[in-house]
């Protein structure tokens, strides 16, 4: 089983050491920086031997030269932005697999926050390291995508069962959940939601990682087909494409 540590970097972003003890195999998911990575690396005793990335975008990859030149490690990322991933030794796209120590991840492509980004789900670790392309209780901006790519992508993640650990790249929660709250404001599971997450940021602690079944529950963006969010947007019975798309205008504009 692998053992999951997360470190908080920057601002709000959020990196994830994975350990596998039988085999010492140690990767850092979406290394922003290194010196916190190393840190954490010397303070456990392990050494780093992979970097898996989601997404080329600096605050995912701008610590891969440095951890590669001190560890000399291999670095994972998505073949749709292979020349866009600094060091990058294998590429991989959808259905394709990794092996960490003895466990198997399996990488979907999730197009939408950018044209490539791709993400991890681990099936015996209950584990996706899903970069920005989902959030609690929020989605990536499309910086690179189509409305129609992010539903697509989200779509493929609402798939794996609910107890599915999602560990995403920012603690965005907060800010999140005023939003959901504007667009289904009688919905009763997030509005209890709303209240334990303020009562973790009050109390500094991280509300990663959330739970796809939590994510159906509360996420707007998983759930354009919720008759209280369309009345409430003035989408009733409009396509469900353009009823998310409305709903990340809504966010991109809040």
């Amino acid at each position: 089983m692998l053992e999951i540590v997360q470190i908080p970097v920057l601002n709000d972003n959020y990196l994830y050491l994975l350990h596998d003890a039988g085999t010492g195999d140690t990767v850092i998911v979406d290394p922003a920086v290194d010196e916190p990575v190393i840190e954490e690396l010397e303070k456990r005793g392990w050494k780093l031997t992979h970097i898996i990335n989601t997404h080329h975008h600096w605050d995912h990859t701008g610590a891969n030269m440095a951890l590669k030149e001190k560890y000399g490690l291999q670095i994972i990322g998505p073949k749709a932005e292979a020349e866009r991933i600094p060091g990058i030794d294998q590429s991989v796209g959808d259905g394709d697999t990794i092996k960490i120590g003895n466990s198997i991840a399996t990488v979907f492509d999730t197009p939408g926050h950018t044209s490539g980004h791709i993400v991890y789900y681990f099936n015996e670790a209950h584990a996706l390291f899903a970069g920005d392309t989902i959030f609690a209780m929020g989605c990536g901006r499309l910086f690179e995508g189509t409305p129609a790519d992010m539903w697509t992508s989200l779509q493929k993640i609402m798939a794996l069962p609910d107890t599915t650990k999602i560990y995403c790249a920012h603690e965005y929660t907060m800010a999140n959940a005023k939003f959901a709250l504007s667009v289904e404001p009688e919905n009763r599971e997030l509005i209890k939601r709303v209240h334990e997450v303020e009562h973790k940021r009050a109390a500094n602690l991280p509300t990663i990682p959330t739970s796809i079944g939590i994510e159906k529950e509360t996420n707007p963006f998983l759930r354009p087909m919720s008759a209280h969010l369309q009345d409430t947007i003035g989408m009733t019975g409009r396509d469900i494409v353009d009823i998310f798309a409305e709903t990340r205008r809504l966010k991109d504009n809040f």
